[in-house]
């Protein structure tokens, strides 16, 4: 739908998955802002709807059929007023099952290595609904523009990164360093729909946070499906996280992050790094996936448990106070009830802040889906249950031991529940509310931490940088 008061087609995103996603969202609506297009607030006003996917777990490829549906029932409506919808569906859903994607409804189809074709297909849409100076043609319909499928990946060009993936106005920003992945855990599907790891050079890198910076950012995740095996040129990880820290020096960026970690890639000199540098946050999100070493082997994890916890304890000793989140898996095919067992205890020794827990869905394509010893459901729904419950535990004990302590924390919204209260973030990751003036959103503010509601600190700012 063209805007009737600007004249500009509109476009509207839905994006599942990780923050890998979020970023490379932004770089394509900057494509879109640059070509003249407006975004929408929803997919009612729009020409194109983009729905960025996820391939990891099985119910986020089932939600994106369910979309696909109703945007189906939506063209269906718009059509008898002659009111075209396109569906474009990109990221690793689109890698890896095109054809079946076209055949429930999309009418572009983009693979995680095809972002070249983002611009011929804007083209094509413009050309078909005479949008930004294309020539309208009143025979064309929406059946009529061709649906294009991933072609094979000996056909697709090397992967590049966009030159920016900032949304203007945004105070946190995430930056992609590497796309892909060499790991080949035995359960993920990541490198068969994200290829082979690449990384960015280190001087694409510090112009982007620059540029974040400049435009008045304030804290910065660095990306990579395993951000801790990067390596461009001479440059490694623990290499570009020293740079980092040099070029954030002495501008509006205080906090760097990065994520995902994997434990067989953290070195001494990552931690040290970490350590030596205050701009990068004292939170690590450092994903163990399991406790038993039988079943990280089965896993293609290449770490023990042993080799996890003395990671950890190098991270307490250099950085004390630091809080460590992390993914953990139950019912993984063979696991028995002493490798659950392990689970448990590891958490027990390990304490993390928070954790992402989920059970083993099978990907088809991927070493594991092929194993024998198949958990049953009930089974896996058990375990994940008292995985959650321990983890409610541990979360509920390390948040209450913060009561009383006084925090800078990046100040980054309006509270859901509370309009009069604000959204907080400290830099160990903890969530925190406190009543104050959305002027503040955007700034580092102190706060006191007073006490607990579920898993949120309620608090309240010290000395009121909005009062003189």
């Amino acid at each position: 739908m063209t805007n009737m008061e600007t004249g500009k087609p509109g476009y509207h995103f839905e994006t599942y998955g990780c923050q890998m996603n979020i970023a490379e969202s932004a770089a394509l609506k900057l494509a879109l802002n640059g070509r003249g297009w407006l975004e929408t607030g929803d997919a009612e006003n729009a020409l194109l709807v983009v729905i960025n996917t996820c391939s990891v777990r099985q119910t986020a490829e089932q939600r994106v059929f369910g979309r696909l549906a109703h945007y189906a029932a939506l063209k269906k409506q718009r059509r008898l007023r002659n009111d075209p919808l396109f569906v474009l569906v990109c990221g690793c859903m689109a890698s890896r099952l095109g054809g079946k994607l076209a055949e429930n409804g999309a009418d572009f189809i983009m693979g995680t290595l095809e972002r070249a074709a983002f611009t011929r297909i804007l083209a094509e849409i413009e050309d078909a609904r005479g949008v930004l100076g294309g020539q309208s043609d009143k025979n064309v319909t929406q059946n009529e523009v061709a649906r294009r499928e991933t072609p094979p990946e000996d056909c697709l060009p090397p992967f590049s990164f966009a030159a920016s993936h900032h949304e203007a106005g945004s105070f946190r920003a995430f930056v992609p360093i590497m796309h892909g992945c060499d790991n080949f855990c035995s359960y993920c599907v990541v490198p068969y729909t994200r290829g082979r790891e690449v990384c960015r050079p280190p001087g694409e890198i510090c112009a982007e946070i620059a540029a974040l910076a400049e435009s008045g950012a304030r804290e910065v995740t660095l990306l990579g499906q395993n951000v801790n095996s990067y390596a461009s040129g001479n440059a490694d990880f623990p290499s570009l996280l020293e740079r980092v820290a040099r070029e954030t020096a002495g501008t509006a960026i205080r906090r760097v992050r990065f994520l995902s970690s994997h434990p067989k890639d953290i070195s001494r000199r990552t931690i040290e790094a970490m350590a030596d540098n205050p701009v990068f946050c004292r939170h690590l999100h450092l994903c163990v996936q399991h406790g038993s070493n039988r079943i990280l082997a089965a896993m293609n994890r290449r770490y023990t448990r042993e080799r996890f916890l003395e990671i950890v304890a190098a991270l307490h000793s250099a950085m004390p106070g630091i809080t460590l989140s992390t993914d953990i898996m139950v019912g993984f095919p063979g696991e028995t009830d002493d490798d659950f067992e392990e689970i448990l205890t590891l958490m027990e020794e390990t304490r993390f802040l928070y954790a992402f827990m989920y059970h083993y869905n099978p990907r088809e394509g991927t070493t594991a889906f092929d194993m024998p010893g198949r958990v049953p459901p009930e089974v896996k729904s058990a375990r994940l249950r008292r995985v959650i419950e321990l983890q409610r535990t541990h979360t509920g004990e390390l948040l209450r031991s913060r009561i009383g302590s006084a925090e800078e924390a990046l100040v980054e919204g309006i509270s859901r529940r509370n309009s009069g209260e604000l959204l907080c973030r400290t830099e160990r990751d903890e969530t925190a509310v406190a009543e104050g003036p959305p002027s503040l959103i955007g700034t580092f503010a102190k706060i006191r931490l007073e006490s607990l509601s579920g898993n949120t600190l309620r608090g309240r700012f010290l000395t009121p940088p909005w009062r003189k």
